[in-house]
């Protein structure tokens, strides 16, 4: 079930209100699902029935992405602010330190509220943080074409695109290797989210000199890559594993940047491993 809630923020300039959207379903322990950038919480449509089976599954669009409103003036679109607007977003719903699970700039997110001990475990599906600067630059490069281009296309075009597997293939190719699998509403909807995020920029400079450097040792910690991910080549889930040595580092076969889509199967059993062994992780394969 779609909902707001909203809350504040401190800031330089005193405390901030924020609102931000998420869907709610299932029973259990609480996960909490975060998106890439450009994206919204509709990317993890693909596994949120297989997690509602076991968990208490909130879904949540950024701020200033899918239809969260942006952050208000005094509160910037840096990795500690988001942080904090993620802590306070779980105080206000209650919820004590849930599972959190994200891909991308969501995958960073999640490890930040496990290294803030503000998640009780984290599965981090392709996150950023873990690149070289010749690799951060590449993505960048390429998230500002998808931008560009995503903004330049007409709708029509975009749905008269979206109706076959070779035009759901130029429109998303970059992020899903398998993309003749989204439907054709949710590349149109996906498409548009892209276009219309309206922290988008702000978000992609603040990015410019993140690096995830530190050990999360208290929380239990998957990282997952996708064999084929163009976005983030998957060595750097070999620098994750580096940094966060306890981390379980899993290899996703077939799968590109936002897995979700590409294997249900698999991304769901991979969270909810995650999210069920609170011992010392394994390696599994990079």
């Amino acid at each position: 079930m779609s909902a707001t809630v909203s809350f504040k923020v401190p800031s330089p300039g005193g405390p901030q209100p924020v609102t931000v959207s998420y869907a709610r379903v299932g029973s259990g322990e609480p996960l909490l699902l975060l998106h890439g950038i450009g994206h919204h919480r509709q990317a993890w449509d693909p596994v949120v029935d297989i997690l509602a089976t076991e968990r208490d599954v909130i879904a949540v669009d950024l701020p200033g992405f899918g239809v969260s409103p942006a952050l208000p003036d005094g509160l910037a679109y840096d990795l500690p602010t988001t942080t904090a607007v993620f802590g306070a977003f779980c105080e206000a719903l209650g919820l004590d330190r849930p599972h959190v699970a994200g891909n991308s700039l969501g995958g960073l997110l999640a490890l930040e509220l496990g290294r803030g001990q503000l998640a009780r475990s984290v599965t981090a599906l392709s996150p950023a943080g873990f690149w070289s600067e010749a690799e951060r630059r590449y993505a960048f490069g390429v998230l500002l074409a998808m931008r560009h281009i995503s903004r330049r296309l007409p709708l029509p075009l975009v749905e008269r695109l979206s109706r076959s597997a070779a035009g759901r293939t130029m429109l998303t190719s970059t992020i899903y290797a398998r993309p003749g699998r989204r439907s054709p509403e949710a590349v149109v909807a996906e498409t548009l989210a892209l276009a219309q995020a309206t922290g988008f920029d702000a978000t992609l400079r603040a990015g410019s000199t993140v690096r995830f450097t530190d050990d999360i040792p208290t929380v239990p910690v998957t990282v997952a890559w996708g064999t084929r991910d163009m976005l983030l080549v998957r060595r750097q889930g070999v620098r994750a594993k580096q940094i966060v040595p306890r981390a379980r580092l899993v290899r996703l076969p077939g799968c590109g940047h936002c897995p979700m889509s590409d294997d249900p199967a698999l991304v769901a059993r991979v969270i909810l491993d995650g999210s069920r062994r609170p011992g010392t992780p394994q390696t599994q394969g990079a």
